[in-house]
């Protein structure tokens, strides 16, 4: 009896070994399960810019906020208000957002000083900080209410309620605090994972500022005043010049390898410029356009909500069209936004040096395409403009005029927040103008209890609609 204890105790062993020593064999070394924060970081920022920023919601913007006609295709659609309501529309964009959020949300719990793998790693965990910022912002901006208390838990909560704006903005503004936090404490970066600073923490924090006056200006229909000077309070440690700019760069003029409107033009060349943008540059004489646009013969302009469905049959965008757009960088948050939002948040306060603001935020438009005469534009077509009650308009005109096309997603929440510059398409009266996103269709298939009531005609919160 001893004897086949033993032996069974042996071939027990044995077998416990081989399974132990199979288990080595077949682990994948080159496919772990879980990655350091800084080998995540990459793939944040690219994703953030790439998708986030860079494809089709800004497509979508680009048409309802009339910087360009959609000439083709589904852009042509949008400009006629045609299956905007689609929940395929944004899908992707959506899964995108929620993919990047995820990325984020895995660097930040890594890092946790208390629960965390990683406790030290301050720098992955301020980037990742402000990127879910930056992230969650395009997501609510565009949609309104999204799930985020309760998501990027996989499977253990496949169904996450949605999240109001009005609880989201505060969020924002916490993780950009966090990550400002952070940074500071900082003292081993990874310069070769960032592909937008190289490990300058510096201008990580100048981006994080930025971001919170962007941020704090969204609230002017909720906080009035308060939003101008809350904004004014973040600028004095954001960028200085033109140089401290979030930008994804490195693309080049070959595919792959271009940037994504280059992609967008050459694959499907849905877009021309419209006619609500080359008017306003028009009536302004203003010196960019032939920086801006292929053409400026006004024959060549594509009219907004009324254009042909054709291919390259307009005056298409410089910035987005044609062979030097594919290398151009994704822009993220430029210099001259920070100074429009400093003009627009100084006027809204009284403080009267908004003019030198606003002459210094035209001059960083001109300066950052490449265009001289600034000064005599706005001292001879600019100025004459500011008259009283005109002042606000003729701030976010010209700012909407600096956007042009590739901050599109700006453009578009500016204009839902203040009206302003106004929109000419036809089609917003008849059909109605675009005030949000639909819901995604992977949300109405699959969690449809907590999608909201809202449709595509509704304002989000911040721009005055309900919760």
């Amino acid at each position: 009896m001893k004897k086949i204890l033993s032996l069974m105790l042996i071939s027990v062993l044995f077998f416990s070994c081989s399974e132990d020593k199979m288990d080595e064999i077949n682990e994948d070394r080159n496919n772990t399960t879980e990655m350091q924060s800084k080998n995540l970081l990459p793939d944040l920022l690219l994703k953030s810019g790439f998708e986030s920023t860079g494809t089709d919601i800004a497509w979508y913007a680009t048409v309802y906020v009339e910087h360009n006609a959609g000439t083709w295709n589904q852009s042509h659609q949008a400009d006629r208000r045609i299956a905007q309501n689609a929940s395929s529309l944004l899908n992707n964009s959506w899964n995108a957002l929620y993919d990047v959020m995820n990325i984020a949300k895995t660097i930040i719990n890594n890092t946790d000083p208390e629960t965390g793998a990683e406790p030290t790693d301050f720098f992955s965990r301020g980037v990742a900080e402000i990127m879910m910022a930056y992230n969650l912002a395009i997501a609510t901006d565009g949609w309104g209410e999204v799930p985020y208390t309760e998501a990027f838990k996989g499977l253990d909560n496949i169904n996450p309620t949605f999240d109001k704006q009005s609880s989201l903005y505060p969020e924002i503004q916490r993780l950009l605090n966090a990550g400002i936090e952070d940074l500071n404490q900082a003292t081993v970066i990874h310069g070769n994972k960032d592909y937008i600073y190289a490990g300058d923490k510096a201008l990580w924090i100048k981006s994080a500022y930025a971001l919170k006056a962007r941020f704090a200006l969204r609230l002017t229909k909720i906080n009035g005043v308060q939003a101008a000077q809350e904004a004014l309070a973040a600028i004095p440690n954001a960028y200085s010049s033109i140089d401290d700019a979030m930008l994804l760069g490195g693309f080049i003029i070959d595919l792959p390898g271009s940037n994504p409107w280059g992609e967008f033009w050459y694959w499907r060349d849905h877009l021309s410029v419209s006619t609500t943008i080359f008017d306003l540059m028009t009536e302004r004489n203003d010196p960019r356009a032939s920086a801006y646009f292929s053409s400026t013969d006004p024959a060549d302009i594509a009219p907004i909500g009324a254009a042909d469905q054709v291919q390259g049959g307009y005056s298409q965008s410089l910035f987005t069209s044609g062979w030097d757009a594919m290398a151009s960088p994704i822009l993220m948050f430029t210099f001259h936004e920070l100074k429009f939002i400093e003009a627009e948040a100084k006027f809204r306060v009284g403080d009267a040096t908004w003019t030198t603001a606003l002459q210094e935020a035209i001059q960083a438009s001109f300066d950052f395409v490449g265009v001289e005469g600034a000064a005599d534009y706005y001292t001879n077509e600019v100025a004459p403009k500011l008259t009283a009650g005109n002042e606000l308009k003729e701030i976010l005109t010209q700012k909407y005029i600096a956007f042009f096309d590739r901050e599109a997603i700006e453009a578009y929440n500016d204009y839902r927040r203040t009206g302003f510059p106004e929109m000419k398409n036809p089609n917003n009266a008849t059909v109605g103008f675009i005030w949000r996103f639909p819901w995604a269709l992977s949300e109405v298939s699959s969690n449809s209890a907590n999608v909201p009531s809202w449709t595509i005609f509704d304002k989000v919160w911040w721009a005055g609609g309900n919760e």
